[in-house]
């Protein structure tokens, strides 16, 4: 698992931060598990999908999840997605439940969310890796540290994205990021457990395209 094979214009971008000590850690952390016949999600050339599916020059809007899924078949390297013949996850249902509600777009078939990235759409969760049957298992390895790297440079280096904070560990990220620059949308997160305490009725698509035609950009076609 080499945790600097990532997308050119990441790589350019991100510069030392792939070089960083706790890079290093994580990545040790991770051949020793793997060593140890563990079974490690997204699979290890999966890990980085969504860098490589959008690339850094191309980023308009940011999606922050949290963990990967950690049921077989599920994790793909893009947050909340999933393949093309693999049941749609229960947050993945509430999230089609508000695109329905908010902007009138069908509940999609499948979960895969690659048509969203291909758009501009950076879809990624605080933590990139997980145990199989173990949610939470990769937190604190040093995946929180990349990706606070991540949303730095993108605030640093990039101007009027428009950044989707579901749940608490998402919305912590918003301590690196500039309002004045970008547009931040909150609520709670589209888990089961959540969804109802303001999730529902968000309306982060719209939203989103609002502020995208304001400043002259194209409006996300989210349907699927």
């Amino acid at each position: 698992m080499q945790l600097d094979n990532i997308e050119k214009s990441w790589k350019k971008a991100l510069g030392p931060v792939l070089e960083a000590p706790y890079m290093k850690d994580l990545e040790k952390f991770l051949k020793s598990e793997i060593k140890k016949k563990k079974i490690i999600y997204p699979k290890a050339e999966e890990v980085f999908s969504a860098f490589d599916k959008t690339p850094f020059n191309k980023v308009r809007v940011v999606i922050i999840g949290q963990d990967p899924y950690h049921g077989a078949d599920q994790a793909h390297g893009m947050a909340f997605s999933v393949k093309k013949g693999v049941k749609t996850p229960p947050s993945l249902r509430n999230i089609y439940k508000e695109l329905e509600s908010d902007i009138g777009l069908s509940t999609p078939e499948h979960g895969f969310l690659e048509p969203w990235a291909k758009q501009g759409v950076l879809l990624i969760n605080s933590v990139l890796t997980v145990e199989e049957g173990k949610a939470g298992s990769h937190q604190k390895k040093g995946w929180e540290e990349f990706t606070d790297s991540v949303i730095k440079v993108l605030n640093e280096k990039k101007e009027n994205l428009v950044f989707i904070l579901w749940g608490a560990p998402a919305q912590k990220k918003a301590n690196a990021l500039d309002e004045k620059k970008h547009f931040i949308l909150k609520s709670p997160h589209p888990s089961p457990l959540a969804a109802y305490r303001g999730f529902f009725g968000s309306k982060p698509f719209s939203q989103t395209n609002k502020h995208l035609k304001s400043i002259g950009s194209k409006p996300i076609d989210w349907s699927l």
